[in-house]
Order: structure tokens, then C-alpha cells, then sequence
């Protein structure tokens, strides 16, 4: 059997990022002899001040500038290095956290009600991927490396180190104080964008109906307030930033001419040599430039920290269960036992005490009003939202003992919204699969009665449909979608308004695929408003109130339901 995906028991993103340790420490080891090297310049100008000045000698200036000029591309060498380790460090976390983060995409909106899922869990992955391949983990290797330049500083002279331990300590203020101010602005920045980005995504899926209704305007303006409010933000944000840096960066350049205003005093006084003078200012400068690079990588930082805590939780949250031991496709009975279901984050069932069982070749028309719960039923029936209470059982096992991949080849599902996906006809209806059969694909299209349709398309089977089928007219958009739930014949078949979008040929071609699958052995539900999609079932469910009404042969409830509704009217 296979593990758990958080392996050992440690969580996922605290097991991904420990696999990028052993590279962590190659990215330090080179950080620690670029940081050596970063002396090449100082030593080179004190030789030259105190050496090559003095004496005279083109010979030393040769000689020391070939030195500096070798130590210089083995540092340029060790820089493309480590950038090179860094970038495959974020692959790495890419790899790793990639499948399950996109696997909790999907997995959101089954889980958690739609105010909940909020999170944007690739964006996440985006930001941590981003930060360790970026610029801010060279600062944090640098940043040990501070003690150093300051000791030899001290051993120049102990003015130029108190000196740069006092900018050191005031830089090291301004980055804590930097972090107090940009938290909970950089936290809102990231919701604001979130929201944003849910709102384009919703003018965009809902374009055709804005357009028809005159609401292009009206939504335009929401998207005014909504867009002003990040802009604003941002731009809050961004001038906080960009003060600090600013304030960093000038404070610097004033303590590096302090540094050597110093220097040269201590050379007047010969206290130190010129020499010291000049590499003691490019040593401050160096000693300095990790708490800036670190003041100006910390937006980016505090990104990657608040989305690490975001996946981290999120991934928890959702679990990983070992995977469940494989059990052979269900061919029997499907049986549901006082079962009742909540929407995703809700407490109150929408339906509640439902029991009832079906055979192989056995299919059930499940009617009601609207709102009477058939397709929170339906979304239940097929492993979308799991029980509150009660049980669904294919062959006597719950749902969630299978595997949901491998319970989805048994498994036909037409939603009450068709939505196709960007690709080729055969991909939508062979689902994508890498092993899908030309022959089975064109039977499940024969079967929904859509095969001559397919083939007056400019390239039949091969033709690109666009995001969600764009290309295709609702009712075509919905044969193409049972004949996906239809493909590689599977053992239960729920089709929910099945024949809302279709004509009198598509009803026709409805009810023969249902026939067809029963015969072969499936079972099937049908949910359906229009008493024309329940020719061809044998039994008749209603539903009202989330109860279950009456439940029986089709035609005895039908009769009993249109009796009593002649009687409710008199």
C-alpha cells in the first residue's frame, strides 16, 4: 500500500522544504567564500596605497591587479553558481508542493463553503518559489558574515568599528521596525489582491450575461471601487517600502564618507594608514549591504513567510489520507441509508433521512421543486460532498473506501452546469485520459447520439472547443457531456436536468442512452424537472424538503404524486 503524502508523519510543506536543505548549505558554503573574496577589492587598494604608491613599482601593479583580476572571475564565476542553485531550489519546491497544491485547488470548493475558499494556493506556491530563487536567501547567508568585516574593522582601528557597529545597529532597527509597519499592510495587500483577482475572473466567466443585461457599466464601477481600494493599498504599501529602502540606502552612503572622513583623521593623526583608510570605508560598505539588501527583500520575505503558514495550513487542513486499499469496480447494488448532506461549511442539512436501494440495470427519476435538494443529492451520490450522517454504498462499501480516481472510471456524472474544458472534442469525452480509446470514445458518442453532430464539426473529433466549449451551443455543450459520462460505461450514472438544453432529437437520443446502460448493467439516476427524461427509468423518487416524499415504481408514484396534487388544488 502506498504512504501517506505527509510522509513520516511530518507535514507536507515542512517535508518539502527540508529535501532543500542539503542545497541551503551549498548555497551557504559559496556565500561563504564569495563573502572571503569580497576582501579582493579592499586588500587590492590598500597594496596600492601603501605599497604601489610608495614605491613606485609598475612590476606590484601588475602583479597585484592579475591577482585581483583572477579573484574577481572565480567570485563572478561563484555568483552565477549560486544563482543557478537557487532557482533549482525553487524547482525543487515546485516539484514537491506542486501535485498537492494543485490538488487542494480542486479540492476547495468541495471542501469548504465559497466565502472560506479564498485561498489561492498556487499564488502561494508562486510566492515561495519566487522568494528562494530570489535574491532574499543570498541575504540571509550574507548576513552572518556582518561580524566579520566589523572584527577587521576593529583591527584597523577601534573607532572605524564602533563606527560601523553603530550603522549596523541602526540598520538592524530599521529592518525590525520595517517589518512592524509593512505586517498587516502587506496581509491586506494580499487579500485585496485576491479579491481582485476573483472579481476579474467573475466579470470574465459572467461576460455574456453582463453584456445582454446592460450590466457592463454597473459592474465596471464595482470593479472601480474594488481595483482603487488595491491601488491605494499598494501605493501605501509601496511608499512604506520604498521609504525604508531609501532611508537605508542614503544612511549608508553618508556612513560610508563618515567611515572614510574617519580614516582619513586617524592617517592625519597616523593612527592608520591610507590604505586602511580607503578599504575600511569599502569594508562598511560591505558589512552593511546585507541589512539593505535584507530591508529591501523583506516585502518579498514577509510574502513568502505569510504564504508558507497560508499553504501550510491549508494543506493540513484538507489531509492526507494514506491511500485506501484498491477494491474491485462496484458491479451490484447501490444502496443509500438515512443519509443526510450539508453544503460545503454549512451545519444545516439540505437533505436529511434519505434511504433507499437500486440494483445493476435499475434506474430512478428523482423529482421535486426546486430546492427540494435533487442535486445536493446528486453531488452525494457521486462522492462530490460526503455524508453528514448515513452512508452511500456501491456493492456494500462506502464511497470514500475507494479511491476517488479510481472510482471515477466507474463513475458517470452530468453536472446541472455543463462546463467543458479547453481541448479537442475526444479529449472532453475520453476525459483526458492518456489511454482513452478512439473506439470507446466513439461509442460513448454514439451512445448520447452526439457521433453525426461531432463529425459535421470542421475537424470531427479533433476539433479545439475553447474554454469552457465555448464554440458549442448549450445543447451540444450538454451531449458532449453525457456522452463524457458515458464513456468507458460506467457502473452508476447520474445525470442531473440531463435534457434541460436539449430538442426533441437530443431527448430521443437521452432516453436510448439510458436504455442502452441499463442493459449493459449500470444504474442509473436521472434528476429531472420535464417528465420526458424519465421514459426510460423504472423507478421515480420525490423529493421536498430535502425528504424523501415517495419512492417506488415510476409509474405508481407518478400516479400517487399527480393525485395528490389534484387534491392539494380542490
Amino acid at each position: 500500500m502506498k504512504q501517506s503524502r505527509s510522509t513520516r508523519g511530518r507535514p507536507i510543506v515542512a517535508h518539502a522544504l527540508q529535501k532543500t536543505r542539503s542545497a541551503f548549505v551549498n548555497v551557504a558554503m559559496i556565500s561563504a567564500v564569495t563573502n572571503l573574496l569580497m576582501l579582493v577589492g579592499p586588500l587590492f587598494m590598500m597594496q596600492v596605497y601603501d605599497r604601489v604608491l610608495t614605491s613606485r613599482s609598475v612590476p606590484t601593479l601588475v602583479a597585484l591587479s592579475g591577482l585581483a583580476i583572477g579573484l574577481y572571475l572565480f567570485l563572478g564565476f561563484l555568483e552565477v553558481l549560486r544563482a543557478r542553485l537557487l532557482t533549482q531550489i525553487g524547482q525543487r519546491v515546485e516539484e514537491e508542493l506542486g501535485s498537492q497544491t494543485f490538488g487542494a485547488v480542486l479540492s476547495l470548493p468541495l471542501r469548504m463553503s465559497k466565502k472560506e475558499a479564498i485561498s489561492q494556493p498556487l499564488r502561494d506556491l508562486d510566492q515561495i518559489r519566487q522568494f528562494m530563487g530570489g535574491a532574499g536567501p543570498i541575504a540571509i547567508c550574507d548576513m552572518p558574515w556582518l561580524p566579520f568585516y566589523l572584527a577587521i574593522l576593529f583591527l584597523f582601528h577601534p573607532y572605524l568599528g564602533w563606527l560601523a557597529v553603530g550603522g549596523a545597529l541602526f540598520l538592524i532597527v530599521l529592518t525590525l521596525i520595517n517589518e512592524l509597519v509593512l505586517r498587516d499592510p502587506t496581509r491586506r495587500l494580499a487579500q485585496l489582491a485576491n479579491a481582485r483577482s476573483d472579481f476579474i475572473e467573475a466579470g470574465r466567466h459572467n461576460a455574456e450575461a453582463l453584456h445582454a443585461m446592460g450590466m457592463r457599466q454597473s459592474y465596471a464601477n464595482r470593479w472601480a471601487v474594488t481595483n482603487r481600494t488595491y491601488i491605494a493599498e499598494q501605493r501605501r504599501t509601496s511608499d512604506t517600502t520604498s521609504g525604508f529602502a531609501t532611508v537605508s540606502k542614503i544612511f549608508r552612503l553618508a556612513l560610508q564618507s563618515a567611515v572614510l572622513a574617519l580614516g582619513a583623521w586617524l592617517a592625519i593623526q597616523q593612527l592608520a594608514s591610507p590604505g586602511a583608510m580607503i578599504a575600511s570605508s569599502i569594508l562598511t560598505s560591505r558589512a552593511l549591504a546585507p541589512i539593505e539588501q535584507a530591508i529591501a527583500q523583506w516585502r518579498g520575505f514577509v510574502h513568502a513567510r505569510q504564504a508558507t503558514g497560508r499553504l501550510k495550513q491549508l494543506l493540513e487542513q484538507l489531509g492526507s489520507k494514506p491511500d485506501p486499499m484498491p477494491l474491485p469496480a462496484p458491479t451490484n447494488a447501490l444502496a443509500i441509508t438515512d443519509l443526510a448532506v450539508a453544503a460545503p461549511g454549512a451545519l444545516a442539512p439540505m437533505v436529511h433521512s434519505v434511504s433507499f436501494s437500486l440494483t445493476a440495470g435499475q434506474a430512478v427519476g428523482i423529482i421535486g421543486p426546486s430546492g427540494s435538494g435533487k442535486s445536493t443529492l446528486a453531488r452525494a451520490l457521486v462522492g462530490i460532498w460526503p455524508p453528514a450522517r448515513g452512508s452511500v454504498r456501491l456493492d456494500g462499501a462506502e464511497i470514500d473506501q475507494w479511491d476517488p480516481d479510481a472510482l471515477g472510471q466507474s463513475i458517470g456524472y452530468l453536472p446541472q452546469g455543463v462546463d467543458l474544458f479547453d481541448g479537442t472534442i475526444a479529449e472532453n469525452i475520453g476525459r483526458f485520459r492518456q489511454d482513452a480509446k478512439p473506439e470507446d470514445i466513439i461509442e460513448a458518442a454514439r451512445l448520447a447520439g452526439v457521433h453525426d453532430l461531432i463529425l459535421c464539426l470542421p475537424d470531427g473529433y479533433d476539433t479545439q472547443i475553447g474554454t469552457s466549449g465555448a464554440i458549442l451551443s448549450a445543447g451540444q455543450r450538454q451531449r458532449v457531456g453525457l456522452a463524457r459520462a458515458l464513456f468507458g460505461n460506467p457502473f452508476l450514472v447520474v445525470l442531473d436536468e440531463p435534457n434541460a438544453s436539449l430538442d426533441a432529437e437530443g431527448e430521443n437520443a437521452l432516453t436510448n442512452a439510458i436504455t442502452t446502460m441499463r442493459q449493459k448493467g449500470s444504474i442509473v439516476v436521472v434528476i429531472a424537472h420535464r417528465p420526458n427524461a424519465l421514459a426510460a427509468v423504472d423507478h421515480a423518487l420525490v423529493l421536498a424538503q430535502g425528504k424523501v416524499m415517495a419512492f417506488g415504481p415510476r409509474d405508481e408514484v407518478l400516479r400517487k404524486t399527480t393525485m395528490r396534487a389534484v387534491g392539494e388544488k380542490t
